[in-house]
C-alpha cells in the first residue's frame, strides 16, 4: 500500500521515543494539554515505526531508507 521510507535505525528511534512519550503521559510525568500532546505524538511515532512509512517524509520527498 505504502512504500516504506524509514530506515531501520529511524524506526528504532521512533519506537523508543514513542514509548517514552506514552509512558510520560501514563506515569503521569506530564499532565494537562502537554500530556495529551505527548500521548498523541507518542502514538504517531509508534505507528510510523511499526509500518515503516512517514507521511511527512512523503510530503517533503524525503526518505531515510535506501532503495
Amino acid at each position: 500500500m505504502f512504500t516504506q521510507n524509514e530506515s531501520s535505525m529511524d524506526r528504532v528511534i521512533r519506537a523508543i521515543l514513542g514509548i517514552i512519550l506514552i509512558y510520560a503521559w501514563y506515569a503521569p510525568w506530564v499532565t494537562g494539554l502537554v500530556g495529551i500532546l505527548a500521548l498523541i505524538i507518542g502514538v504517531v511515532f509508534l505507528v510510523t515505526a511499526v509500518i515503516g512509512w512517514c507521511p511527512l517524509y512523503t510530503l517533503f520527498g524525503m526518505a531515510t531508507r535506501k532503495a
